[in-house]
This record gives C-alpha cells, structure tokens and sequence, in this order.
C-alpha cells in the first residue's frame, strides 16, 4: 500500500510501504447510503513523446489527466484508489515523471502492474515492483465486509520475469500451446498466473468465504468476455472464481476500450484507459452498497450498476 513515497527522478528509489488496517462499513446506514466508496484508474501509459501518427494514445497528457483525477478524488469520501496498471508506457524514466503526481493523493492508494510497467530493460525488471511501494506483485488487504484481491498477470509471461528466470521457459510453453490451439488471447503482451500465485488465490478465497467476506479481484489483464486481450489461464481463474459464492467482481484494465461481461451476479468490468484521446480523461468512483455496486464515470468511462448477491 502506497501512500507517500521519495522518489528519485529516473533512479529506482524504494517507496515507503505502509500497513494498511483495512476498514469497517458503517454499524447503520440509510439504505440509499453505500457501504463505502474507492477511486479507480486504469492505464494512465505516461511516457514523454507525442502520440503516433493516427494512433489515438496521447502518452503525455496523462500527467494532466492523473492531476485532475487525483485532486478530484481528494473531494471525496474514499478509502482508497487503485491503479489497474500500465502506469507507465516505457522507459524506466517515466516512473519519474509520474509517481511523485500520487503523493497530492490523501486517500491509501494500491497498485496493480501492468504489462508496460516493464517495458523498463533487463537492467531494472527486478525493481519495478520495489519501485511503485509494493513488497510482492500479488497481495490482499481488508476493508468494509469485503476481502479486495489484487492478483499479478505478468507473473508468467515472457517480459516480466529477468533473464534466466524458469518461468519465461515456462510462459514460452503457455504461449505456444495456446497459438497451436488458435486462442485469440495467445498474444505476447498478456500474460499468467504461476501456479504458486493461483494457489494463494484459491487459499485467500477460501479464507475470505470463512471470514464472511465478499470478494473484489483487482487486476490489470481481463478474463471474462473472451477477448485478444485476456490472460492466457483466463478459463481456470473464471472457473475458480466463479466456483465461490462471496466473489462479486472482477476489476481490470488493459484493453482500453473497456469491456463488460456477467455471469449471474458476478461481474467482470474492464474499465476504460486514461491515455486514450487527447482531451478526456477516464476514471471511476465506485460505491458499494449491501445489493450492488454503483460506478459512476468521469470523462470516458460510463456509469454502472452492478447488481450482487446480498
């Protein structure tokens, strides 16, 4: 958990982590009150260079885009924000230029990494996940009845681990099984659970379902609807998930056209990315409340209601 940091401009100075309680939903509240609310941001791709000629990334003017979004955040009541990713476009630099704009943030903040968070070269891979606060690229922490899950997609994919690392012999392996099939998400740039990570996932489910907990994931790579931008083991993460009652949603990134899928009362939302156009920003505030979860967007992401189990 993120909340200030000291960073050096281009060199990966380490952030200052600090433990996070969790927080309890209100003893009574009105019916028309939620439970609690939190800030979401979805690939913001910062780098400094102008977008491509008849692209629609305008990499630049997230610096803008994330200032607004942040102060507007601080004018609300939130436990948190999360960052879905892709904080940065390429070039460890960029890190830089970006990360000091979340220390005006008066609210915890949580990031999950995204595959362009390691466009950094082989010198740095090992110190993209030290640099942005976290001590590991997969935890959990508590808050409100619900146990919030933020899982890791590049754990296994052929870009995030260092040179020598067995699981890019074990990602190659992924990817190619899954070309020979024709699965459309057999792309490069997605990515996998380790089976030591889908493991923790299955056991933190399982833990949150005795606490009583109802589950949100956090992640930067979608799984459901099938799409070229899915994690290549998105079929036995939505098996898993879907298999336990207390899972409510799944929030990601990625595909910046955003996306939207259900399967009864479980959803799967992929929010729409910030870097995309060069004047409108994209960022959410969601509001959960005991039979549903309210989105309401700013800029190009649309509003949502989200109806759960209760």
């Amino acid at each position: 958990m993120l909340t200030r940091r000291t960073l050096l401009k281009g060199a990966g100075a380490a952030a200052l982590v600090m433990p996070f309680a969790g927080f309890a939903a209100p003893a009574s509240a009105a019916q028309s009150d939620p439970l609690f609310r939190f800030g979401v941001i979805a690939d913001p791709q910062y780098a400094p260079f102008p977008n491509k000629v008849g692209g629609t990334r305008y990499y630049a003017n997230s610096l803008w885009k994330l200032d607004t979004a942040l102060q507007a955040f601080n004018k609300e009541p939130l436990e948190f924000v999360t960052t879905l990713g892709d904080i940065i476009d390429r070039h460890w630099d960029s890190f830089g230029d970006i990360l000091p704009i979340y220390d005006q943030l008066e609210h915890p903040h949580f990031f999950v990494l995204g595959n362009h968070d390691f466009e950094v070269g082989q010198d740095y891979l090992r110190s993209v996940v030290r640099n942005v606060g976290l001590e590991r690229s997969y935890y959990d922490f508590p808050g409100g009845g619900y146990r919030f899950l933020v899982i890791d997609g590049n754990d296994v994919s052929t870009f995030a681990p260092p040179s020598g690392d067995p699981r890019l012999e074990i990602a190659a392996e992924r990817l190619a099984k899954l070309k020979e099939a024709g699965a459309e998400n057999a792309q490069s740039w997605n990515g996998s659970l380790s089976d030591e990570q889908f493991a923790w996932l299955e056991e933190r489910l399982s833990s949150a379902k005795a606490a009583g907990e109802k589950v949100i994931v956090l992640s930067h790579y979608p799984v459901y609807p099938a799409n070229v931008h899915n994690m290549w083991d998105s079929e036995r993460i939505v098996d898993l998930l879907t298999s336990y009652d207390n899972f409510a949603a799944f929030f990601n990134g990625h595909n910046h056209a955003g996306n939207y899928g259900a399967i009864g009362d479980q959803h799967f939302l992929n929010f729409k990315g910030m870097v995309e156009t060069p004047d409108q920003t994209a960022y959410s505030t969601v509001s959960v409340f005991d039979d549903r979860i309210e989105v309401t967007g700013h800029g190009l992401e649309e509003d949502r209601n989200l109806t759960i189990a209760s």
